[in-house]
């Protein structure tokens, strides 16, 4: 006796799993349930497939088996296929929303860092121009290339400053000496 059942199984070039139950139905007709399923989908809509249930004679079912179950087999196996794609694509959305997230969240924790920086400095400068300290001041503010969103307010500073310096800027008065 030969058969080609196996090899026509390999035909079909459809990767997954098979579990095939044969019961006689009565003393002439069988009862054949095929399952075909794909433990690699992630998705567990996946066992709801029903199985395939094929009734009839011994010759029936070795005349058109193949022919009843290529074609679902076939969907249900492209199916699967759509469901691991669909569940990578939503896997690799959500990673690359994660990386966004991450991403404007850097953002925003740099630009606080930097701005929280930036106030410091001002806050500085304020307590030595009260002081009346304002060489150190003018040295305190914040180079406006660090900080492109303030420059207007930097230069301004640094020219209010500028004004209180005594005429020579980084030498003190002599004092004058007596004839």
């Amino acid at each position: 006796m030969e058969t080609n059942f196996f090899k026509s199984i390999i035909a079909l070039q459809i990767a997954g799993n098979w579990t095939i139950n044969i019961a006689k139905e009565t003393a002439e007709r069988l009862i054949v349930s095929v399952l075909f399923f794909n433990d690699a989908i992630g998705d567990t809509a996946c066992r709801k497939v029903p199985p395939i249930l094929l009734k009839g004679t011994a010759q029936e079912l070795d005349d058109g088996f193949f022919q009843a179950i290529s074609e679902p087999i076939t969907e249900t196996a492209q199916l699967f296929a759509n469901m691991e794609h669909f569940l990578k694509q939503k896997e690799q959305a959500k990673i690359a929303s994660q990386m966004e997230k991450d991403n404007a969240s850097k953002v925003d924790k740099d630009k606080s860092d930097k701005q929280k920086k930036y106030d410091e400095a001002m806050k500085k400068v304020d307590e030595l121009e009260a002081e009346g300290k304002f060489k150190e001041a003018w040295l305190k503010v914040p180079q406006p290339e660090l900080y492109p969103e303030q420059t207007e307010i930097i230069r301004n500073r640094r020219m209010e400053l500028s004004k209180q310096f005594a005429p020579d800027l980084f030498n003190e008065p002599k004092p004058e000496e007596p004839c």
